[in-house]
């Protein structure tokens, strides 16, 4: 199991960096933008487009990297009264859950990025950025990377279930079997 589950794991927490680089990266992106403005008096539209660019790779990407760190929003005083063996079944059920909802959204963005890419979509503003399509490709990126965080969270959850073993922390990839 582990090695269907390192895998998952590691491009989960490798687009994770990059959504975390991507924070670093809009913090100077906003102090550069606020320096060109009071010092020179000049704001280029096209970095002030790149400030809102940004938010795209940390929301989508950092998604997956939050629910795999469990920094998500769940209802832990009732979680942690329930046993084992039923901890595991609503981290199965939630898993599925997860799969199922990124998995849809993932299929459901593809043509709308298509449609961006096929009419050649940029700024609609003089001075703006272009290759919006590259901007939209976070959407299906993002929640098929949650989705495979979803599909992690299954199989472990699953082979805890299986195993009758004690639930595993989620930074954990030792399934026992």
């Amino acid at each position: 199991m582990n090695t269907l589950l390192k895998p998952l794991e590691d491009a989960v927490l490798l687009l994770g960096w990059v959504a975390r680089a991507a924070v670093l990266a809009l913090v100077l992106l906003v102090a550069a933008n606020v320096l060109l403005r009071y010092m020179f008096s000049w704001s280029p539209v096209g970095l002030q487009e790149m400030e809102w660019h940004l938010v795209s790779p940390i929301a989508l990407l950092g998604m997956a990297y939050a629910v795999h760190h469990r920094a998500d929003v769940r209802v832990d005083f009732l979680y942690d009264r329930f046993g084992p063996g039923a901890r595991a079944a609503i981290d199965v059920l939630s898993g599925l859950l997860t799969l199922a909802v990124g998995a849809a959204i993932a299929w459901l963005a593809v043509p709308y990025v298509m449609q961006a890419y096929d009419i050649g979509e940029g700024s609609p503003d003089p001075g703006g950025l272009p290759w919006r399509y590259l901007l939209k490709a976070f959407i299906p990126l993002g929640f098929s990377l949650l989705a495979v965080q979803g599909l992690r969270d299954t199989l472990a959850a699953l082979a805890t279930l299986l195993a009758g073993a004690p639930a595993l922390p989620h930074d954990s990839l030792e399934v026992r079997t």
